[in-house]
């Protein structure tokens, strides 16, 4: 398995020591939960945007939208200005 070494300023890696005690783990697998943490959060923004652009680049969702007379809703197709 590869490693990585990383230099942690004195208070934060304090802080790290103080967590892992309290979570009860040692802080290679405390540092080793966080990083997963952070991986999994990426991911789940990463996905949340994708959703969210599909969701309000759709043009029935748009024309509905201008419809119903919402004027900060998604642009119509081929205008390049908001319904």
């Amino acid at each position: 398995m590869k490693a990585l070494n990383v230099d942690f300023p004195e208070a934060e890696l304090q802080e790290i020591r103080e967590i892992a005690k309290e979570r009860g783990m040692s802080m290679k697998a405390f540092v080793r939960a966080s990083t997963a943490d952070a991986i999994a959060g990426h991911r789940a923004m990463k996905e949340a945007a994708a959703a969210f652009q599909r969701t309000f680049h759709d043009p029935a969702l748009a024309e509905a939208i201008a419809a119903a007379g919402i004027e900060d809703g998604p642009d119509l197709p081929g205008t390049g200005q908001a319904a």
